[in-house]
């Protein structure tokens, strides 16, 4: 068995930061934290920075010449910029010039237990397909410092029901990005049909990340998922067609084609071995579909990405 992408814990990532656990006041080991970035970002760390999954959360509101490493893609963050960080998604951090400022919050989804009422994966700005990053003008960077400087000020107090606050001051975070996108339909699930595609769509994607051979894709097809749900297969597509105008087929393929290119890119295992571990009986099958979605076969897109590092 071969592990293809790290998980970073929080406790590693406090050791990772804090080698000399005194030089931190905050740095204790609950399920909540933020930090200035400035006191503890430095070359010698972004050294030891992996490309991983981590087993929190983290939003991040940054400017400075930087490269986030997300998924297959690569955002450049350059003016103030906030992002959303979900346990599914393996990402790295690479400074370019080393001016990076601002600030971070980590946090594990038990923090909110009993006080979000829906769950933190099914919020847009943590989805794993979705824009994990929003660029604000300077009015939005000024409020979203003052939230950042209510949480560090919390943090520090000793006042009874802090958690309560600090929670509301991250939900207000989650929020201030969902209305940046209120272009898109981000209502809650008000009908059936609604409901069966979030369904889905968590079933969809509990099946990642891929970490090894002996972990095959068990759900492929919309016959897969129907039965899995105890509906008809055309009362899925139906649902799934209605409230995202997308067929059921095309999101599965979509979702199945992010992580081929997060495997092909970050990890030793051939192509064949990809391509089996996420369901494909042989390589051809493999590279019909791949290049079917991506426009390339693995082999290209694999060395397209060599090139460009």
């Amino acid at each position: 068995m071969r592990t293809i992408i790290d998980t970073e814990t929080l406790e590693e990532f406090y050791k990772l930061k804090f080698s000399d656990t005194s030089s931190s006041s905050n740095a204790s080991m609950g399920n909540f934290n933020a930090f200035v970035i400035e006191d503890v970002v430095s070359p010698e760390h972004e050294v030891l920075v992996r490309y991983a999954r981590r087993d929190f959360y983290k939003i991040c509101f940054m400017y400075g010449n930087s490269l986030i490493h997300y998924s297959d893609r690569t955002l450049k963050v350059e003016s103030p910029t906030l992002i959303f960080f979900n346990p599914q998604t393996p990402y790295k951090w690479e400074s370019l010039e080393h001016n990076e400022k601002g600030f971070f919050c980590i946090f594990r989804e038990e923090f909110f237990k009993e006080k979000l009422r829906s769950n933190l994966g099914d919020l847009p700005v943590f989805s794993a397909e979705g824009v994990p990053s929003r660029q604000l003008n300077d009015g939005q960077s000024q409020h979203v410092s003052n939230i950042f400087a209510k949480i560090l000020l919390e943090m520090n107090s000793d006042y009874q029901y802090k958690q309560d606050l600090l929670v509301s001051y991250v939900t207000e975070l989650v929020h201030f990005a969902l209305k940046l996108d209120a272009k898109e339909n981000l209502a809650p699930h008000i009908d059936a049909n609604s409901r069966l595609t979030s369904i889905f769509a968590e079933l969809l994607e509990r099946q990642f990340p891929v970490v090894s051979i002996d972990q095959r894709l068990r759900l492929r097809s919309a016959k897969d998922f129907a039965e899995n749900l105890h509906v008809h297969v055309n009362h899925l597509n139906r649902a799934i067609k209605l409230t995202t105008g997308k067929t059921t087929s095309h999101l599965i393929g979509k979702r199945i084609a992010i992580e081929a290119k997060v495997m092909l890119k970050h990890t030793s295992w051939n192509v064949s071995e990809v391509g089996y571990s996420l369901g494909f009986e042989d390589a051809a099958h493999f590279n019909n579909f791949f290049k079917k979605h991506t426009k390339v076969s693995p082999k290209e897109y694999r060395l397209q990405e060599a090139v460009t590092e």
